[in-house]
């Protein structure tokens, strides 16, 4: 039986056949590596995934966390889970064998990490955590940070969270009052309070090593002033054991509509209740420069924005799979050209509206996935390259990407969630079924990491016009290559490159005309528009990307994937006509609109 959860088949026409990922066991870095040791760690993914992790999915989502004033409470088979998947190493699957990773390619983690987070995304919550925080640590932190810290994590002793935003200050992060003050011996106190921190407390490991976003009297102020700290819910001693009480109490827990399985916390740091040392203060360690703690973070933020796409991508494909199995299995009425009522009704997959939201969903989810892998491949790619020119050119083209990569699976495997609510009809929206669950966990996506509001402006005011528009032009190389691959391709595939050329050089025209205007505030009033329009024109790349692998290739999966570019570039494409339009005017509408007119 095929799983419902990601499709294998898949996984491996974007990994080997389109991204190739088999060369990258040329570099010295994955030289230990072959299609034997990916196809290994894609299986045990699966496996684990399969077994510990979505059996108790919809458990986790009725018997969300409690807290009595004292101790959480969480399902025992997430720790279960937890720690499988630490047994098995996955936490430092893509880390350094030093570090006591496994040393695989990005990409193909990636990929094994889709299986966990379509599976069950509250348990896997923690695990995404605690690798960005490992990493994070590994890339800005002291050997003896990353000697306490770091093994503990791979080993899955103890948990990582990041603690960025403050009940006054959301996403304003220049508006954070946690302070850090500095102690003779090199270590800070912390007195503040963090809220929507995931996987903020629990029982279920000895550690949790919080990274805390905080700043010191006397710094500058705004976000130049933000340092960032190490601050573990118990001290850890010189020899690796684990010590006393640090002073970071729980405050209480926020109930999401989904994630229900993570605990999500409000935590005070220096509220006294614990006072190590019988000094108040949560004691704190500094990373890297003090004042520079923003651009650390963004380390993991950056990577956490990668893993959001990827699991809202994981959300949408499960929610799709099972869909596609209802709709095959589930018969009601006939053929339009059938008129005998006496006659056997049909699986609704006959009927072209169904096959309509059907395809919507697999040109999401399946677009999204590509995208995913090939940012994850650009990660590769910029950390093994030799030439320092290739490095910072695979960075920038990642750093244009990851805004997208981010918002965009977020925003339309959402939608992929919702169709495969009306595929199944009354029964999508009860809670027998497994969609209902997955639209709401996919909710949150859109708020995870920053908003499209966030993306949107970060994507115009500053990721298209940095480097005097170098990323932009790498990114029109790239699929400006494409084109005219898919040209060379000849018939329908040539047809979709001429689509995919014509909107996105009117992109790069609307994109100059909107600066060419100067009048910034107009410009910006609608880069929630323009992330759209981008997203859905990089998006149409990635399907023409797949046209172009599948070509020639006979087979349903092939012919699948050739109906799916097809789709998207009659269907989608289209929509970003108008978006354009609306951009290149330059409209005022939200802008001018008035609070007292509301």
């Amino acid at each position: 039986m095929r799983s419902q959860l990601i499709s294998r088949r898949d996984l491996e026409f974007l990994l080997y056949e389109w991204l190739r990922v088999e060369e990258l066991t040329a570099l010295p870095r994955f030289a230990e590596h072959s299609r034997e040791t990916f196809d290994g760690f894609l299986d045990l993914c699966e496996e684990l995934a399969t077994r510990h992790f979505a059996p108790h999915n919809k458990r986790n989502d009725s018997m969300e966390p409690t807290f009595d004033g004292t101790r959480v409470s969480v399902i025992p088979e997430v720790k279960a889970a937890i720690e499988a998947f630490a047994k098995a190493n996955l936490i430092g699957a893509a880390m350094d064998e030093r570090h006591g990773g496994m040393q695989l390619p990005a990409v193909v983690d990636a990929a094994g990490l889709c299986w966990f987070q379509a599976a069950n995304a509250g348990t896997m919550a923690y695990l995404f955590l605690t690798i960005g925080n490992a990493d994070l640590l590994i890339a800005h932190g002291t050997p003896d940070q990353v000697e306490r810290f770091v093994l503990p994590m791979v080993e899955g002793r103890c948990t990582g969270t990041m603690c960025l935003s403050e009940p006054q200050a959301g996403s304003s992060l220049a508006d954070i009052v946690t302070r850090a003050e500095p102690r003779e011996d090199g270590t800070y106190r912390l007195f503040g309070s963090k809220t929507w921190i995931s996987g903020g407390d629990h029982e279920m490991t000895e550690n949790i090593a919080h990274l805390v976003l905080a700043k010191i009297p006397g710094g500058p102020a705004g976000v130049k002033g933000i340092s960032l700290f190490l601050v573990p819910k118990y001290l850890v001693e010189a020899d690796g054991s684990v010590g006393e009480r640090n002073d970071v109490t729980l405050a209480g827990l926020n109930h999401k509509m989904g994630y229900r399985g993570t605990t999500n916390a409000v935590l005070n740091f220096g509220e006294g209740t614990h006072s190590p040392g019988g000094e108040s203060g949560a004691i704190g360690y500094l990373i890297g420069e003090p004042h520079r703690g923003l651009s650390y973070m963004f380390h993991m933020m950056n990577e956490a924005r990668l893993g959001v796409g990827l699991g809202a991508t994981a959300l949408g494909y499960t929610g799709y799979l099972k869909s596609l199995a209802y709709a095959r299995e589930r018969r009601q009425g006939r053929a339009i050209t059938a008129k005998d009522p006496a006659t056997p009704q049909i699986p609704i997959i006959e009927h072209a509206d169904v096959r309509r939201m059907l395809l919507a969903q697999k040109s999401y989810v399946e677009g999204a996935l590509a995208l995913l892998l090939y940012c994850h491949r650009l990660t590769d790619l910029k950390r093994t390259a030799t030439d320092p020119d290739a490095a910072r050119e695979h960075a920038m083209l990642l750093d244009i990407l990851t805004g997208v990569a981010k918002s965009w699976p977020s925003q339309w495997c959402v939608e992929a969630n919702s169709l495969a609510i009306q595929v199944h009809g009354g029964y999508g929206y009860t809670r027998e079924y497994d969609v209902e669950q997955h639209y709401r966990d996919n909710r949150l996506n859109p708020i995870h990491e920053g908003t499209h509001g966030i993306q949107g402006m970060d994507l115009l005011g500053r990721k298209v016009i940095q480097h005097n528009g170098a990323g932009l032009g790498l990114l029109a190389a790239a699929v400006g290559g494409t084109v005219a691959a898919a040209g060379a391709a000849g018939g329908a595939t040539a047809e979709l490159a001429a689509a995919l050329e014509a909107a996105w050089q009117r992109l790069v025209a609307v994109t100059a005309s909107m600066f060419a205007a100067g009048d910034p505030a107009a410009a910006m009033a609608n880069s929630t528009v323009y992330l759209e329009a981008f997203g859905h024109i990089v998006i149409a790349w990635m399907w023409l990307e797949q046209a172009v692998a599948a070509h020639g290739r006979e087979g349903d999966f092939y012919d699948g994937k050739r109906a799916a570019a097809t789709y998207f570039f009659r269907y989608e494409l289209p929509k970003t006509g108008p978006q354009l339009d609306l951009l290149d005017a330059l409209d005022r509408t939200t802008l001018d609109m008035r609070d007292s007119w509301f």
